[in-house]
C-alpha cells in the first residue's frame, strides 16, 4: 500500500512538472500529494485531506477515508490540465501541465481496399460487443488494489507499445491503447491487482478471449485474444492469480498477450504503471 505523506508539500517533490518556470514551481505550495508522471497516458494518484472535495472536468471525484483519488489522462490528451480542490468555504485551482509524447507511426502504401474496409455484418457485431465492454467498464468499486505495486501479467517479449498507430494508404487507423506482450499459446496470465471480473468473454470479433477486472475508483484492466478464461463475472481474485492462457484469438496475426489500463473510458499506458510505485513507496 501508499506510505503516507504530508498533504502540503511542494509539488515537484512527488513529480516532475512544469509550472512556467522550476523556480517557481518549487516554491508553489500545493493542498494535493501527487504520485505519477505528469505525461499523456499516465495513471496519477493523488492525496488530500480526507474531508475535502476535487473537482475534474465538472464532476466531484471519489475520494478515499485517507484522501486519495485517482485521475487518468488519455493518449492525446490536452497539455493544459485543472482541476480544484475544495476545503470548507476555501476554493484551490490547481494547475497541471503534461509532457507530449511521441508515438510510433507506421505507414503502409498499396494495402488492397477489401483487407482495410471491414464487411458490415462484422462491423455490426463489433459495435454490438462493443457497447457490451463499455458497460463492462462503468463499474465503480470502491476498491483500492491499484494502491498494490503492479505485477507483470505474462513473461514474454514487447510486441507492441501504447500510442502506436498505423496508417494505412494515408488512411489512419484506431491506435493501439495497449502493451502486447508476445508468448506461446497457452502462457499463463496473472491479475497484475486483485479485483472484481466485469466482462469475460470466449469468443469477442476483435479482441477474441477478453476479460475486464474492476480495481476500484474506475480503474480497470482488460485482457484480450485469450486461448482460454480460467475466471468468471462477478469472480474476486488476488493479485498473482492465474485469469487466462495467452492465444491467438480474435483478429490477432500470432499469440499474445494485449493487456490494457482504464480509469473510466480513458485509455492508459500500462508501461508507465511500473514507475508509479516507486514514488508512492517511498
Amino acid at each position: 500500500m501508499l506510505n503516507r505523506f504530508k498533504v502540503i508539500i511542494p509539488l515537484l517533490s512527488i513529480v516532475s512538472i512544469a509550472f512556467g518556470s522550476a523556480a517557481k514551481a518549487a516554491q508553489e505550495e500545493t493542498p494535493v500529494t501527487w504520485y505519477g508522471e505528469l505525461t499523456q497516458g499516465a495513471l496519477l494518484i493523488g492525496q488530500v485531506e480526507p474531508n475535502s472535495e476535487v473537482v475534474y472536468q465538472g464532476e466531484r471525484l471519489d475520494i478515499s477515508d485517507d484522501g486519495y483519488f485517482v485521475i487518468g489522462f488519455g493518449r492525446d490528451a490536452a497539455l493544459n490540465q485543472t482541476l480544484e480542490v475544495v476545503e470548507g468555504s476555501e476554493k484551490t485551482p490547481i494547475n497541471l501541465t503534461l509532457s507530449k509524447r511521441e508515438y510510433k507511426i507506421d505507414r503502409v502504401e498499396g494495402v488492397p481496399q477489401k483487407t482495410v474496409t471491414p464487411d458490415p455484418e462484422q462491423v455490426k457485431r463489433a459495435k454490438a460487443e462493443a457497447a457490451k465492454v463499455w458497460r463492462a467498464r462503468q463499474t465503480d468499486s470502491k476498491r483500492m488494489d491499484f494502491m498494490t505495486p503492479v505485477r507483470k501479467p505474462a513473461e514474454g517479449r514487447i510486441s507492441g507499445v501504447y500510442g502506436s498507430q498505423r496508417f494505412y494508404n494515408g488512411e489512419p487507423r484506431r491506435p493501439h491503447y495497449g502493451e502486447d506482450i508476445a508468448a506461446p499459446t497457452g502462457t499463463p496470465v496473472y491479475a497484475p491487482w486483485s479485483g472484481v471480473v466485469t466482462l469475460a468473454e470466449p469468443d469477442l470479433f476483435y479482441s477474441g478471449g477478453t476479460l475486464i477486472i474492476d480495481h476500484g475508483y474506475r480503474v480497470n484492466t482488460t485482457y484480450l485474444h485469450l486461448s482460454k478464461l480460467s475466471v468468471e463475472v462477478g469472480d474476486t481474485i488476488q493479485q498473482g492469480e492465474k485469469i487466462g492462457e495467452v492465444g491467438a484469438s480474435g483478429r490477432a496475426t500470432g499469440p499474445h498477450l494485449d493487456w490494457r489500463v482504464n480509469w473510466g473510458n480513458e485509455r492508459l499506458d500500462p508501461a508507465l504503471l511500473p514507475q508509479l510505485y516507486p514514488l508512492v513507496n517511498n
